[in-house]
């Protein structure tokens, strides 16, 4: 009996223009592969689509503009093109081989053979395919097997698959995170044999990438201490890092927290400048989130457990909401108590920035200027937020004047 995936995905009025505007070059040259393959088979939500052709990429690009498709060659050197219909985008690559790598590009030659291009994918279980109705094919031995039991093994050799291109180090590790239920102990030895070519061939933006993907699994925990035990945790996180996510997950089930990979990053991380710059040094990440680490480092909690409300929201007030629960985390992982932190969620769900009621012209009119206003409106801050936020304009005013 064919085995076949099925999908609302499959049937939607964008996924029908696209493959019939590929079939109509080249009837059944087009086939569904990856992520949208993997993830129908296994029952999980499909986010992306990706479509492997026979077309070669100029005939794949006549083929969208015949249909009236946008057409954007995102890749065209390596024969990838983005369709776009009905707002959606459906990524098109054209079947290819390696020619020739170096651990970060790879120049290819276009094929017609499946085989070809399913012995260039990484992992077996990237590397299924289906055709428009959701008949399946595998021309890698193994690949369904792995889908279902949770295997992350390489194509072939993984000394080879992993020279290709070595991102793929921290994609055999965020696959194990998202889909693993056993590490491959072949891969896993592959990895740790090419760790230090991965810092040094790829670049800080793209491995950033994968770090977040794999810090947004459901339960990055296993094979966080997986990693830990094979020496990882260090040369992913910096000097000083610590496997922490266990206690971490215990701490997001009690509080009802989303993932947050930033901030299963500071649990991983020591709370210090020095962490926060090797970080960025390290993998480039925004500004965002540069900030939010340092703005973590700023906020003294050791004394949080003791809080009371009007306590909270001076935090609230003088931290923001984000570094305040950040911070809590923190102390809740030291204490390994979720209290702390349920606390602090409380307190930032019920908080709505009050505004100081005086201002600098309240100050102006009575004759200061230059460092002096400024110097003074910070301390009449002060005494407002001492207050819990209760004193008027007309008691600060009359403080100003006393």
């Amino acid at each position: 009996m064919t085995e076949r995936i099925t999908g609302d995905w499959l049937d939607t009025p964008a996924t029908a223009r696209v493959m019939a505007a590929l079939d109509a070059a080249r009837p059944g040259a087009t086939r569904f592969v990856g992520g949208c393959v993997r993830n129908a088979l296994l029952g999980r939500p499909v986010d992306d689509i990706d479509l492997a052709t026979q077309l070669h990429p100029d005939q794949t690009l006549q083929a969208l503009k015949v249909a009236g498709l946008r057409a954007i060659p995102t890749g065209i050197d390596h024969g990838t093109i983005t369709a776009v219909a009905d707002g959606q985008a459906f990524e098109i690559t054209s079947l290819r081989k390696d020619v020739e790598t170096d651990g970060r590009r790879a120049v290819v030659a276009f094929t017609e053979d499946w085989q070809d291009d399913a012995q260039r994918r990484d992992f077996r279980l990237n590397a299924i395919y289906a055709d428009r109705d959701g008949q399946l094919f595998t021309p890698i031995e193994g690949s369904l097997e792995d889908a279902r039991t949770g295997r992350i093994v390489f194509i072939g050799e993984a000394e080879a698959r992993i020279r290709e291109d070595y991102l793929r180090i921290l994609r055999f590790f965020r696959f194990n995170a998202w889909y693993g239920q056993a590490v491959d102990p072949v891969g896993l030895r592959a990895c740790q044999q090419a760790a230090e070519r991965l810092n040094v061939h790829v670049a800080a933006e793209r491995r950033w990438v994968e770090l977040t993907k794999l810090l947004s699994a459901p339960d990055p925990a296993p094979i966080l201490s997986t990693l830990d035990q094979a020496g990882f945790v260090e040369i992913l996180f910096g000097p000083g890092a610590r496997n922490r996510l266990g206690a971490l997950m215990d701490l997001e089930q009690a509080a009802g927290l989303m993932p947050d990979p930033v901030r299963r990053l500071m649990a991983l991380l020591p709370q210090t400048p020095a962490a926060v710059a090797w970080v960025r040094q390290a993998y480039k990440p925004s500004n965002a989130v540069v900030d939010r680490l340092q703005a973590r480092l700023q906020l003294d909690m050791m004394q949080a457990s003791g809080w009371t409300g009007a306590d909270w929201r001076a935090a609230l007030y003088t931290h923001a909401p984000q570094a305040v629960t950040d911070a809590s985390l923190g102390l809740a992982l030291q204490q390994a108590d979720a209290g702390v932190l349920i606390r602090a969620l409380a307190a930032a769900g019920a908080w709505t920035r009050p505004k100081l009621p005086v201002s600098g012209g309240d100050l102006l009119d009575r004759g200061l200027s230059g460092p002096v206003l400024g110097e003074t409106l910070r301390m009449l801050e002060q005494h407002w937020i001492e207050s819990d936020f209760t004193l008027s304009r007309q008691a600060l005013l009359e403080r100003l004047d006393a």
